[in-house]
């Protein structure tokens, strides 16, 4: 029986309540997610999908609805966020954000130094969750935290949440601003980490590729709201909810769309590359 990792129920979240600057960033929303599970979680910006992860590992505390992740109520007083935040790992937009050691290994090692783990276990992790995300241990441990590249930052702020060893990695547009060698090669390490480490993956991106390439599940929102849920296929399939909601498509999807629109009898949700290129071939046969 698979183990319900995140369990949101009609959650509310208001800004500044009680003010002339009030504002509602959630509004009754209900989510799970799966052990194993890869869901992405996507909307147009304001939609309320940042407010949502950080309720995940305790950031912000539920004001209405409930919170469960990996068993652990967060709406409860008195719920132990030390054993959230190790069980729930999260990485910011801007890896600069949560980097703060001189030395890339010292930073990777931060978190398992606070859980008073002995040294040699925090050396073993330190190493592992390295070369995991693509930085080796030899070459890297040494080097200067800010004179690194933005796509080895987001490495390193990647690498400091696994040496925590979580049950649950969310990540929040996890290649906003990198070149496409580093974006190919950090979501090729999470893909990994979801599929061959079984690590339950949820991340928010406005970038509909790395959705239709890594995501099992899509979770849409709109306004603060739980707008629908289902598979990529689903998603990018319905071309009405994609043009209600504003939301963007792969570029091929976009042929596919396109080229019905032309008259031509094709699959829309066709959307995986050698998918689109099979449909194609089939009209040229034609």
């Amino acid at each position: 029986m698979t183990q319900l990792m995140v369990d949101i129920q009609n959650l509310s979240h208001i800004y500044m309540q009680g003010t002339p600057l009030e504002h509602r960033a959630l509004d009754g929303v209900s989510l799970q997610v799966e052990q194993g599970e890869c869901m992405a979680i996507i909307g147009h910006t304001g939609s309320g999908k940042s407010t949502l992860i950080q309720h995940f590992n305790g950031l912000i505390r539920p004001q209405s609805g409930k919170v469960v992740i990996s068993g652990l109520d967060v709406s409860l007083p008195k719920v132990d966020m030390k054993s959230l935040r190790r069980q729930v790992g999260l990485v910011f937009q801007n890896p600069e954000d949560q980097l703060f050691e001189k030395l890339v290994g010292d930073d990777v090692a931060y978190g398992p130094f606070k859980m008073g783990l002995p040294l040699d276990e925090v050396r073993r992790r330190v190493h592992w969750a390295m070369e995991l995300v693509g930085l080796s241990f030899e070459d890297m441990r040494d080097r200067p935290t800010f004179a690194l590249s933005g796509g080895q930052k987001r490495k390193v702020a990647l690498a400091g949440v696994l040496a925590l060893q979580p049950k649950v990695l969310v990540l929040d547009e996890p290649t906003a601003g990198l070149d496409p060698l580093s974006r190919k090669e950090l979501l090729e390490r999470i893909r990994h980490l979801n599929r061959e480490e079984n690590l339950t993956v949820i991340f928010v991106s406005h970038n509909m590729e790395e959705v239709a390439q890594l995501a099992d599940r899509v979770y849409v929102m709109a306004n603060g709201k739980a707008v629908c849920d289902g598979t990529p296929r689903q998603i990018f399939g319905n071309e009405e909810l994609l043009r209600q909601h504003h939301i963007g498509t792969p570029e091929s999807v976009d042929i596919l769309y396109r080229l019905r629109e032309e008259g031509y009898g094709i699959n829309p949700e066709a959307f995986l590359p050698e998918e689109t290129a099979y449909e194609i071939l089939k009209l040229l046969k034609r």
